[in-house]
Parts: structure tokens; sequence; C-alpha cells
């Protein structure tokens, strides 16, 4: 289990100056913050998912890794092989500040910023070794000297070319300059001075601002800087685990596309294919579980379409009682039946020149299905009561959870509706096979109940985003926006979000959640605090009893942010005790 630390405040990151020697000292002074950093390492095998800090990361060989570097440089050149590895390393960068920005680290003489060089030797590339690192972003200034050993880089190069007259380092270079400028929202540049590849007996890079570099220091980085030099984005949909503004509230993102969140590659595939068919008139028909989002891909295509600024009407076909869907779809003139006092459009009229979205389209009566069909395809209405036949230019979209084939199969669903309706189907996939956008998902709606609800909520324990990522979510990302909604209203403001606020029914965890012991090994992690949880399962499980202490304990420093005497008084221990165990436990 991680150890509960507290964020440091604005003030301690940008203006502090911090000298290491790391190689004289222990292990535990060398990395402060490595045992933190690989318990955010969670493997689920059963699923082929790797995170690293709630980033879905990939095992590759380096191998594999220096066969890329080679083929680029032997087939585009030095120049332009340097600015593609300097851009990759760059962005691993940022996404590692993306992830020291969200981890709750720090002790008052420490800083988040060291996040960055033991994240970067975890990718096991490098091992990166900060001799002087001075920052006071306020007055512009930063400025970093770090060493480099064992790097990916010059070693590759060395096997394949042999000694280089110039820094070969360049994806390490890209790194460091990705985290600093991401972690401190400056352009900041590293330039390589000393490389194994030369033949000197390490490699060392300098870091700085871009303004503070003379204009001939940084002419050769041209082709690499054209990408790299730029602003971080201020913002990014991320899973938010760190201290937030106590005196402004999340605010939701705004946009037409608001709502389409998402990076993994089943998601990414079906939001291609809907922008690819939202700009033609083709019917849609969206297949997906309850719950995964067909309505939002439906506004996506609608918005999209050269008939945006034309009305979208929705209709849920299920929710309307059998002898009114016809009413409904296509009107009613007065007097057609008893009730029926004045004329009525239905929604292919109020949808004329737009997009009509039938959702549930499959429980759809045989005589709604029959002028269904026919409004289709001679795009032309009869309302009920009436004597007049009514052109209409609408756009389909239907969805359905139901597999419609057999319904058809079953004699439930006309073959010729389906045939017209099922122009360009789009799978739309369950959110257990996507768990790569809970991330992106808990902070979307985390923000968006923040606000609603009028609170602060900074986040999730890790034991929460443990037991998220480990949730089947039958109900989909409607399931989990309602959990998170569920927790923002139940856990008090500024506190952050623990299991016992998600999950107060009987939910079910089916996940194998793994980490790595403190040999290096795989083991299965133990998840406390679930909604079911109890001491006689904890004896069942086998427990080590100091893990299942310093979960007590860690649970006892979330309750009191930190706060090791207050902690040690919940727990009735000494705090000299605490301290020992906190430092002692390798957890």
């Amino acid at each position: 289990m991680q150890k509960h630390l507290t964020t440091p405040n604005t003030d301690q990151v940008k203006n502090i100056e911090l000298k290491f020697t790391y190689l004289n000292k222990d292990i535990e002074e060398r990395f402060p913050y490595f045992k933190i950093l690989t318990k955010e390492l969670r493997f689920f095998p059963e699923e082929g998912l790797i995170w690293l800090a709630n980033d879905s990361v990939a095992l590759l060989h380096l191998n594999t890794l220096g066969q890329i570097r080679k083929q680029l440089i032997d087939v585009l050149g030095v120049g332009k092989a340097k600015g593609i590895l300097t851009r990759f390393g760059y962005h691993l960068g940022a996404r590692g500040a993306l992830a020291a920005k969200r981890l709750r680290v720090g002790n008052p003489e420490l800083n988040a910023f060291l996040l960055g060089p033991q994240l970067h030797t975890l990718h096991g590339m490098v091992y990166s070794d900060p001799a002087k690192i001075k920052v006071n972003i306020k007055d512009g200034k930063f400025h970093a000297d770090v060493i480099l050993h064992h790097t990916f880089d010059s070693q590759n190069n060395l096997n394949n070319y042999g000694i280089s007259a110039k820094p070969v380092c360049w994806i390490q270079t890209g790194y460091a300059a990705g985290y600093s400028s991401t972690f401190y929202g400056r352009a900041i540049v590293y330039k390589e001075h000393q490389c194994v590849a030369m033949g000197h007996p390490q490699c060392r890079m300098e870091g700085k601002l871009l303004e503070q570099w003379d204009e001939h220091e940084i002419l050769e980085e041209q082709e690499s800087l054209k990408t790299i030099v730029v602003m971080p984005p201020k913002t990014e949909l991320r899973i938010n685990r760190s201290s937030v503004d106590n005196k402004s509230k999340a605010q939701a993102p705004t946009g037409s596309l608001r709502n389409m969140i998402g990076a993994s590659s089943s998601f990414m595939a079906a939001y291609y294919l809907a922008k690819r068919i939202a700009k033609t008139s083709a019917s849609v028909l969206l297949l997906g579980e309850t719950g995964v989002g067909k309505g939002m891909f439906t506004n996506m295509i609608h918005e999209m379409s050269e008939r945006k600024d034309h009305a979208f009407v929705a209709i849920n076909c299920s929710a309307i009682p059998e002898n009114l869907v016809e009413a409904e779809l296509f009107g009613v003139e007065a007097g057609a039946y008893t009730g029926a006092n004045k004329s009525r459009i239905g929604k292919f009229e109020q949808a004329d020149g737009g997009t009509l979205f039938l959702d549930e389209v499959g429980t759809l009566s045989d005589s709604a299905q029959i002028k269904l069909l026919r409004a289709i395809q001679e795009k032309e209405i009869e309302p009920i009561g009436g004597t007049s036949i009514k052109k209409v230019n609408v756009r389909i979209i239907a969805a359905t959870n139901m597999d419609l084939q057999k319904a058809v199969s079953r004699g439930d669903f006309r073959a010729d509706l389906l045939y017209r309706i099922n122009v360009f189907p789009i799978n739309i996939p369950s959110l257990k096979d996507r768990k790569e956008d809970i991330p992106l998902l808990l902070d979307y709606f985390l923000q968006v109940s923040n606000s609603s609800n009028n609170k602060n909520i900074p986040g999730f324990t890790d034991l929460a985003t443990d037991v998220l990522y480990q949730y089947d979510y039958p109900g989909n990302i409607r399931e989990l926006e309602n959990l998170v909604e569920r927790a923002v209203v139940l856990t008090e403001d500024n506190k952050f979000i623990d299991t016992e606020h998600l999950f107060v029914s009987s939910e079910q965890l089916s996940s194998t959640l793994m980490e790595l012991d403190p040999s290096g090994g795989l083991r299965n992690k133990t998840l406390y605090s679930t909604a079911e949880s109890s001491l006689d399962s904890l004896l069942e499980d086998d427990v080590d009893f100091s893990e299942f202490e310093i979960g007590l304990i860690n649970a006892a420093l979330r309750k009191t942010e930190g706060n090791i005497s207050k902690a040690a008084r919940m727990l009735k221990v000494k705090r000299g005790y605490l301290n020992y165990r906190l430092n002692k436990s390798p957890y």
C-alpha cells in the first residue's frame, strides 16, 4: 500500500534550489518517491492492460526500440530521425508531468517536480541523476544539470555506428523538455553537452527556459524544436489526483462535442466511423449495450453534419405506449380519436430538414414498423386521421441494444425495415472493453458533478481508483457517471473520494489487479475497505499482518489529511511508533 503524502503548495514548486549528491546516498535517499511510483504500476493480466499512474502503458523490448531508432536514422537521416525521437521523448515526458501533478506527493523539504527524474528512470531507458536544479519561474529562471547513466540512446548508437561526433541522447533530452515544460507551463529546452557515444565517461544535459538560451546555442536544435517548443496544454481530461485551488470550483468542459471522451482503440474506431458518416445523409444504426453513450454519438453525428442548423429530435420508442407510438411519430389530426381535440404534428415533421433519433427502435410494434418503413423509403408521412400525404426530409439515426438479426428471425422485427436503417452500423464498445478511458471519464464526471452540486472534490484516493478499475460496469458509462455523482454528494468538500462513497450496494469486482512487490515480483493487490470487506474475509485471504497494519495507518492518514499526530491519536498509538512503521514498511 502507498503512503499518503500531502501535495506541496504553489510557492514550494515555483521557487526552489535543490542540489544532489545521489551517488553517495543509500537507495531510500536517492529515490525518495520510487516506492510510491512503483505502486502506481497496475497490471490486469485478464485484460492485457498495464497502467502507470493511470496512463495505459506497454512493455517494449529495448532491442525492438533500438531497431526502430536505427531504421529511422538509416532511412530518414540523422536530422529527421533526431526530430522524431526527440518529439517521442517529449511526449513521454509530458505524460509524466501530468502524472506527477496528479499524484499527492511531496514532503516539505522535497518537491513534486522531483518525480520527473525518478519516473524517467522507471521507464528503463536511463538512470536520471539530477546534480542541481534551480527554479524561480516567477522571475523567469530555470536551470537544471542532470547526469544520465546507462542511456539507451548512447548504447544503441555505439552498437550500430560507433563513436559519434555529436550527442545522441535525443529521447532523453526530449523527455526532460516535455516533463519540465508541461510541469511549469513554460517552454524549457535541454541540451546534452556530454555523451558516452562521444567518448565521455557519462552523459550530461543542461536545461533552461527557451528565452534563457543564446540564439546560437539552440540553432542546431531547430529541427526538433519545431514541434516540441510549444506552450503545453493548460488542462487535460485526466483523473485529478493533484491538489485543487479551493477558492474556485471545477468547471465542466464546454463545446458541442464535450461528451465525446475517450482514447482507447475501440472507442476511437467507433468515433472515426461516426465522424466519417456524419457529413452524409445515410441512415445510421448505433449498436451497443445500455448506457454506452449511443445518445452522445447521435448528437455528435448531427452536430458534425450539414443538418446541424436544423432540428434534432429524439424519441425513445420503448417509453411510449404502443397505441400512441404512431401519433408520436407521424402526428394526429383533430378528431382522429377520442381525446384528439386538436391537430398535433409528430416527430417526423418536427425534425423536417434535420435529424430524427429513434432510440430502442427494436421495441416498435409491427404496425409502427410498417409506417416507419414507408416514411424512410418514400420520405413522406400520413398523420393519424389525416387525408393528405406530407413530404419530409429527415435523416434517421436509430439505436438499439437488441440483436435485430435475431429479432428478424423470431418475426419480431421486419427484415425490410432493418435493411433501411442498417445502412451504416456502428458498434459502440461497452466500458469493460475500454477501461483505458476510465481516467478520462472519471475526471470529466468529477468536474461536471462538482459544478452541478456546487462542490469542490479534488479527486479519488488510490484505493478508490483501484476499485474503479476492477469494476465491470454492467450499466456502462451511465453507471460510472452515477457512481461519481453519488460519491461527490457523499464526500465532504475538499476531501478525496474513497470506496465507501462509491459502492453502497452489492457491486462486485471481477478483474484481477496486480502490483509489484518489494522484490520486484508481481502479486495480487489487496483492496481494503471495499463494500463487502470484513475481518473474516481478510483472514481467509491469508493477509500479512504488517501489510494490514500499514493499510490501517494509511486509512488514518487519509482521514486526517496526512497529519501524523492526528492519525496517531486516532489509532491510539504514539507518534514515534507511527513514524517508525512508515519508514520501515516496504509498502
